[in-house]
């Protein structure tokens, strides 16, 4: 009777070598029997770079993520893997075979003395014209598996080897199994507690863990495989490159285990005397680094802000605007602006023209005034056409892009068209207010 409330195996359970009720030892022992001595190995850490393709691995309750990249490698070659796990940490490696995890049935149709949490999973078959159809072979001899506390699965397109039967609620798949690369074989059950050693008193418990140790080992369509069973359970350790061939990203890998595996074992039974002097002396240097580094370290003289010098652009009159206009943000536009600018102020000062006019009427006004021959007039039309264009790009609010040479240039005919009208006027005319570029 007390295996009516038997509990969930528990963290420390599935080992190989336990001969407890939650241990593995029965297991052991029926692979042993199935397979020879030999061809079972009892491993602590699952070496990649030791398995084969004809080989066949079996994972009880994982605590540890299994290396996706690695046990990908060996699946595609052709090798075979157990996975039997309900809730330790299998569900990534399952996820990207596209299983998932679900909760088992609450009202399971068949389940050991009424208790819900020892559900009976049955072989999944197909019927067709009232004959069995489709039994996979790992369940060819079996009738019934009592499960322990299971978790169910969840797959688009695997074939389905048991499932629990429910009341009231659709059927729960319990194990399934596929293809991997065309020559690998992936076997996934949700309840890796029916295969310790209090369930395998059960007969079916027992046929069905004869027919997986032989299914994960034995011979393919493209021949004999003659390999070895792997058993690895709970925190197993994982190391090497399946095939011997290894890229960066798991070279990193590598070392990022091996510095947990060391903080680990320093954890649990302390440093060295080796290791803590070498800790000591890494310390220590590092220390010196940063003391020397700071003391050693030159100092820019910092000036208050108050004692800096006011900057031109921010100074008023000429020396703050031709700073400004100087700038090599300024916009453009504005030299021109400023050059026209002069450029009417020197003509009104000289002929008496209204500085306020539009160009057209500034050239009439001068013409009328005869202070320019037919060649001075021209450039001077020509001047203001070129500088009314940093007006219209002001307006318009657009950038003007022209180069300081062409500036010079604008500023050199602008002298020359006022050095003529004083030769004209037989004086010498004040200089404009333009700055010198």
């Amino acid at each position: 009777m007390w295996v009516l409330c038997a509990p969930a195996a528990h963290a420390g359970a599935f080992e190989a070598n336990d001969a407890e009720w939650q241990g593995g030892s029965e297991l052991l022992a029926i692979a042993r029997a199935e397979l020879g001595a030999e061809r079972v190995a009892i491993i602590g850490t699952l070496d990649y770079e030791a398995l084969k393709p004809e080989d066949g691995v079996l994972v009880l309750h994982p605590e540890v993520e299994i290396d996706r990249e690695e046990m990908g490698a060996f699946l595609a070659a052709g090798g075979r893997l157990g996975l039997l796990d309900d809730r330790g940490k299998a569900a990534a490696f399952l996820s990207q075979y596209r299983i998932g995890r679900v909760e088992a049935p609450l009202r399971p149709a068949l389940a050991l003395r009424d208790n819900a949490n020892l559900a009976i999973a049955v072989p999944y078959v197909q019927q067709v014209a009232g004959q069995e159809q489709n039994r996979h072979p790992i369940v060819r001899d079996v009738d019934r598996v009592v499960t322990n506390h299971p978790t169910a699965l969840s797959h688009p397109d695997l074939t389905m080897v048991l499932q629990i039967p429910a009341v009231g609620e659709p059927n729960a798949t319990l194990a399934v199994t596929g293809v991997i690369g065309k020559r690998g074989r992936l076997f996934a059950m949700g309840d890796p507690s029916a295969l310790i050693n209090l369930m395998l008193r059960y007969p079916g418990n027992r046929a069905f863990a004869k027919s997986l140790v032989r299914y994960l080992v034995e011979k393919d369509e493209w021949g004999e495989r003659g390999g070895k069973l792997y058993l690895v359970t709970n925190g197993f350790r994982q190391r090497g490159h399946f095939g011997g061939v290894s890229g960066v990203t798991r070279e990193l890998r590598d070392a990022v285990d091996a510095l947990k595996d060391a903080l680990g074992e320093a954890h649990t039974s302390g440093l060295s005397g080796a290791v803590s002097l070498l800790l000591a002396a890494i310390a220590l240097a590092v220390t010196l680094v940063w003391t020397f580094g700071h003391a050693l370290r030159v100092y820019k003289r910092y000036v208050p802000r108050y004692a800096l010098a006011t900057p031109l652009v921010a100074q008023g009159g000429a020396v703050g605007r031709a700073a400004v206009l100087s700038a090599p943000s300024t916009d453009r536009a504005l030299v021109l602006a400023e050059i026209r600018s002069a450029l009417v102020e020197a003509l009104s000062e000289r002929t008496g023209v209204d500085p306020r006019a539009a160009s057209p009427r500034l050239i009439a006004e001068v013409e009328a005034k005869g202070v320019l021959g037919n060649e001075g007039l021209h450039a001077l039309r020509t001047l203001l056409v070129e500088l009314d264009r940093g007006l219209q790009h002001l307006a318009a609010r657009q950038k003007l892009k022209v180069t300081p040479a062409h500036v010079e240039v604008l500023h050199q005919k602008m002298m020359e068209i006022l050095s003529e009208i004083d030769q004209r006027r037989g004086v010498s005319g004040p200089e404009p207010r333009g700055l010198e570029p």
